[in-house]
């Protein structure tokens, strides 16, 4: 049974981290379709606990610091992640190029570790970042190799669009999927931003089933260059291949009927 208050709580928190930096009680009840002193309510329960805060001068709210402590503590017990620390720094340095690590949260890859180019300019994490999977190489990656009731499942629902290279045909997109399958990596060239691209390879537990994935991202005119690409495949599916290993998979994991 699913309880009304809690779901409501939950939209205010991802109409905050998806709609804008402040909101006001009278948008988020529009929002959510209750009346202003059930936002209200609603607004200062999530503030006591630290996951929104109040601007003082505007009166409008934002999150709140509380989230950083629980998305810390979730990337804590990732196993994926702890595992694959050392694996994408090795394959940042065999590539020479930033590594991410993510597993699929809905329809979102969630990166959960970003390894930085070695020797590179001033960079930014991305640990926390969302991305579509159908726009990138490594919620491609994963997906194709899901159980087919989610590939269906997620191939039927709204399929983003970022840039002019994005893919948003169920067909077209199921084709890809067969093709990843069988090559084992996945190739994204400017579809979830223009000039990125990367090259990913799934990741598999005990169970044989992806947990996640891991690959390389950079601009396009590295990453895709020629026998860059090629060579980059090679190392991101052996960066799979031993992560996998470390986690327990069988032999054949990913091998599909």
């Amino acid at each position: 049974m699913m309880v009304q208050a809690v779901q409501r709580a939950v939209r205010i928190l991802r109409e905050l981290a998806g709609s804008g930096p402040r909101l006001g009680v009278t948008d988020l009840a529009d929002r959510l379709g209750v009346a202003k002193p059930t936002a209200y309510a609603l607004l200062r329960t999530l503030e006591g606990e630290g996951l929104v805060v109040q601007d003082a001068e505007t009166g409008r709210y934002c999150l709140g610091p509380g989230l950083v402590y629980l998305s810390n503590a979730y990337l804590d017990t990732q196993e994926l992640r702890t595992r694959a620390l050392t694996w994408a720094d090795v394959l940042a340095s065999r590539a020479d190029e930033a590594v991410w690590v993510a597993v699929l949260s809905g329809d979102q890859a969630l990166v959960v570790h970003h390894a930085f180019r070695p020797g590179g300019a001033v960079q930014v994490s991305e640990v926390g970042a969302s991305i579509p999977w159908n726009v990138c190489a490594l919620g491609k990656v994963m997906v194709a190799h899901a159980p087919r009731e989610l590939r269906d499942h997620l191939l039927e629902r709204d399929l983003a669009v970022l840039t002019r290279a994005s893919v948003d045909e169920p067909v077209r997109l199921g084709q890809q999927l067969e093709e990843i399958r069988k090559a084992g990596y996945a190739v994204e060239d400017q579809e979830s931003a223009v000039g990125d691209a990367g090259i990913a390879a799934p990741v598999f537990d005990s169970s044989g089933l992806p947990v996640g994935a891991i690959g390389v991202v950079g601009p396009v005119e590295r990453v895709l260059a020629g026998a860059n690409r090629e060579q980059l495949a090679v190392a991101v599916r052996e960066a799979g291949r031993s992560l996998s290993r470390e986690l327990g998979a069988p032999r054949g994991a990913g091998a599909r009927a």
